[in-house]
């Protein structure tokens, strides 16, 4: 079945359940009117479901490759790109200063879920520069914003982002990358980075590179570290590609999934680049990249939970297989649809967190509400983490719907399982995310997760009288999630065997939110929908807090003996 586009789940979240008008009443956003949102909607999801979608199964049949130095790109993938970047899809939420559209982030993000359903391994590209706008907009000189940035925006360039090292893995601290002064004002970095996203195409005219390195006066770990922008070709005066750059990509890993999208090992040979933010502030400006990352990753895998959902559905109501009544297909198995009621339900519990993290990061541009800010901060692990759980979740229940032609890579269900795989371990590991919420994130006293638990007993409240039923199981998981939340700031020992199960629970409480919302805004399917989640998902809430208070003597006390015999 092709991929369509979820136009009608987006322009519901966005009415009814992420509260998108809000951003329309402030002065930046006023021309984020329903006729523009609806327009640019329906624009984007034809680019996705007649461009992007088609080069889906060409991007894994004939993977990216690397010859001669220079890395290959799958048949159409430069044609999609181009449609990508002609449309100003890339520079929707970017500075109008810079050629960009100037629209919310929210926007964005529902155009980034319709092309990751549609083809993850490109969208990859135009992610990975949005998140690089974002950090030149924020930490870069007039100088080199007024150079980069708008070809950036246009798409003309694209952006990457280079962390990770061999010996250093998640540990940025622990990196080797040098950077030299030059004495004229740039850097020269030596160095080599694993892991890099679409670190070479062969359809933008550059590719520039945030890198980061070590200067000689550094201190050792994260406080010591800076951040350059690299390209692979070095501008002339008037802006254009002039000379190569000492940098080159090594190889192309051979992965378990986005074979269209490559992943290389680069190597920087005193390599020529601008420092980006102040020396030794290199973590604080790329955490602006990595987080507008961590919500688009999490998107990420939210498009292919709705790309897996669509295949299943659509097998599921042809497949006639078994005993069945009604159409005779497998649709009619109580079993099959209890998987196909999960996957919808799932989906959008992890798309309404991903959008109210969009609209809280919006609202705090608009309005630089502290409260804002903080919620977005809050929500940001939990989308990444959720999201990417729910496109694995998902992927893995659309292969058990197609049974075993799932597993035959035709159908094209096994091909979205190892595509959504790496998204849990993108931009800081699902465990790193669950970590950061617990530390970082409470280190306000738990204020923000407060007021999130006192909007989800507001919404309780007001549904009680038409959904009795459904609200108040939802109140007594706040109730109990709020309880565990104080015994994880008053025991704080014990939040690091706790956190994934912690961040797990507090996803599956704003979903909950989120499905009442909707049974209250919809009509019959929605509030059916709502009470599948509410009475079958979200009682797992209670098994992961009694995994949260059981506190870290049952997993410290297993040993590094015990698991080895």
């Amino acid at each position: 079945m092709p991929y369509r586009s979820p136009l009608t789940e987006l322009r519901f979240h966005l009415a009814h359940v992420a509260g998108f008008s809000r951003l329309a009443a402030t002065p930046r956003f006023a021309e984020a009117t329903p006729d523009t949102v609806d327009a640019i909607l329906t624009e984007a999801a034809r680019l996705c479901d007649e461009v992007l979608a088609p080069l889906n199964r060409a991007g894994d049949l004939h993977p990216a490759r690397l010859e001669n130095g220079a890395v290959r790109t799958p048949p159409g993938f430069a044609d999609g790109y181009r449609a990508i970047a002609e449309g100003g899809w890339i520079g929707l939420s970017a500075p109008p200063d810079w050629g960009g559209a100037g629209l919310p982030l929210t926007l964005a993000t529902c155009v980034n879920d319709m092309m990751s359903g549609a083809c993850l391994a490109l969208q990859l590209n135009p992610l990975m520069t949005q998140g690089q706008i974002e950090t030149l907009t924020h930490h870069a000189s007039p100088d080199l914003q007024a150079l980069y940035l708008p070809k950036l925006v246009s798409g003309e360039w694209s952006g990457t982002m280079n962390l990770t090292e061999s010996q250093a893995g998640s540990d940025v601290g622990a990196l080797r990358t040098r950077a030299e002064p030059d004495g004229n004002g740039a850097f020269r970095l030596t160095g080599e980075k694993i892991y890099i996203t679409w670190a070479d195409n062969d359809f933008t005219g550059n590719v520039v590179h945030m890198v980061l390195a070590r200067l000689p006066d550094g201190a050792p770990g994260t406080k010591g570290i800076s951040l350059f922008l690299v390209p692979k070709v070095l501008p002339n005066a008037d802006g254009n590609p002039g000379e190569p750059n000492a940098l080159r990509p090594l190889k192309l890993e051979h992965k378990l999934g986005l074979h269209g999208s490559p992943t290389a090992v680069m190597s920087y040979e005193g390599a020529k680049g601008w420092l980006v933010g102040p020396p030794h502030g290199g973590m604080a400006a790329m955490f602006t990249m990595m987080n507008n990352a961590r919500l688009g990753v999490g998107v990420q895998g939210i498009g292919i939970a709705e790309a897996a959902f669509q295949q299943a559905l659509d097998w599921a109501t042809t497949r006639r297989q078994g005993r069945a009544d009604g159409t005779g297909t497998i649709i009619e198995h109580p079993d099959v649809r209890r998987m196909l009621a999960h996957m919808k339900a799932e989906t959008f519990a992890a798309r309404a967190i991903a959008l109210d993290c969009a609209v809280a990061l919006d609202m705090a541009a608009a309005t630089g509400d502290p409260q804002w800010t903080a919620r977005a901060a809050f929500l940001t692990p939990i989308a990444k983490a959720f999201g990417t759980d729910t496109g694995h979740a998902v992927a893995q229940l659309s292969l058990q719907v197609h049974g075993g032609a799932g597993y035959i890579e035709g159908t094209g269900a096994a091909q979205l399982a190892r595509d959504v795989r790496v998204t849990q371990i993108y931009e800081g590991t699902n465990g790193i995310q669950a970590l950061d919420l617990v530390g970082r994130k409470l280190s306000d006293g738990g204020e923000a997760a407060s007021r999130l638990l006192d909007e989800v007993e507001r919404i309780a409240r007001a549904a009680r009288p038409a959904h009795a039923a459904l609200a108040e199981p939802l109140w007594q998981a706040a109730e109990s999630l709020r309880e565990a939340t104080d015994w994880l700031l008053a025991t704080p020992s014990a939040r690091g065997a706790g956190a994934t199960a912690y961040l797990r629970a507090f996803a599956r409480v704003l979903g909950g939110r989120a499905h009442l919302q909707a049974a209250l805004a919809g009509d019959g399917p929605r509030a059916r929908l709502a009470a599948f989640y509410l009475r079958r998902l979200l009682p797992e809430h209670a098994a992961l807090l009694a995994e949260v208070r059981d506190g870290a003597d049952a997993v410290l006390a297993v040993t590094p003996g015990d698991l080895a015999a």
